[in-house]
């Protein structure tokens, strides 16, 4: 009978996983907003002691000190906090002088759907959670904008989208989260993958793929449609542009645990002007 062996082996494999729960960080400082956002996806909010400027999903981290943003991190904010783990984007030339100060550093940066579920594993696995803790969280997101995908009829599918990220103007490319999402949403992209994932663009470029629909930002609509032939845009011409509050865009835009809730709202602006779209692909002017 070999069942106690199974029992003090079972025993022995939950000890050693609940020391390694007890030894992972328990004093984290995030400098972006979607690694923040997947700690606390993670049910681990409550290890956050610092958050950069812009993380504020969910409320209860609008309550944490602020130690600067990605770009320029506050060093000396973030070292008295003494945190045993800083997240932060791979992008941030600050990684060096944490870690010169003996902080540990874990820099992640998704910009596609499976590098997003690749980095809520690895803060996961950083956190000492069990891997399927971060799995399930995947299911869920990925559920979410397959649900969103299929609330869509036939009829609004293959509308050709501009979605403009930042105002120089920056737009989320074919290949980027946001691209991956709108094609699981049957939309078609102007800006293609060869151009990569958030290209800097000239606007005449946008004034040459003549979209069906544009999608931006609150914080970036100003001045858009004054652009030199912008006003000629097919969609410029029907309205059909959808304006993101604050709150929507940040959802939309941030590559973590609420792509689910980003897919939901372009889905919602697709149905709301599907029926205007042309049937026949769009082209120069």
């Amino acid at each position: 009978m070999k069942i106690p062996g199974a029992r003090c082996a079972i025993a022995f494999l939950f000890a050693l996983w609940a020391w390694s729960a007890q030894a992972a960080p328990q004093r984290i400082v995030s400098l972006l907003p979607s690694l923040t956002e997947s700690v606390c996806a993670l049910g681990q909010c409550s290890r956050l002691v610092g958050v950069d400027r812009y993380s504020n999903w969910p409320a209860s981290v609008q309550k944490l000190p602020r130690v600067g943003g990605g770009i320029d991190p506050n060093i000396e904010a973030i070292v008295a906090l003494k945190p045993d783990l800083v997240l932060m984007a791979e992008s941030s030339r600050a990684a060096e002088r944490l870690q010169a100060l003996g902080l540990k550093v874990l820099m992640l940066e998704p910009k596609t759907h499976e590098q997003v579920q690749v980095v809520i594993a690895k803060v996961g696995q950083a956190l000492g959670l069990p891997p399927a803790k971060a799995e399930q969280v995947w299911k869920e997101v990925d559920a979410g904008v397959s649900a969103a995908a299929s609330s869509l009829p036939e009829h609004a599918r293959g509308i050709r989208v501009y979605f403009e990220v930042n105002r120089a103007p920056y737009a989320a490319g074919e290949s980027s989260f946001i691209g991956q999402t709108l094609k699981r949403l049957g939309a078609g992209n102007v800006v293609p993958a060869e151009l990569g994932p958030f290209p800097k663009l000239n606007p005449e470029f946008v004034v040459r793929a003549n979209p069906d629909l544009i999608m931006v930002g609150q914080r970036n609509v100003q001045g858009m449609t004054e652009r030199p032939g912008w006003q000629r845009l097919r969609a410029v011409r029907e309205q059909r542009i959808c304006i993101f509050n604050s709150d929507d865009e940040d959802a939309i835009v941030r590559p973590g645990p609420r792509m689910a809730d980003g897919a939901r709202l372009l889905a919602q602006c697709i149905l709301k002007h599907s029926s205007a779209a042309p049937t026949s692909p769009g082209g120069a002017l």
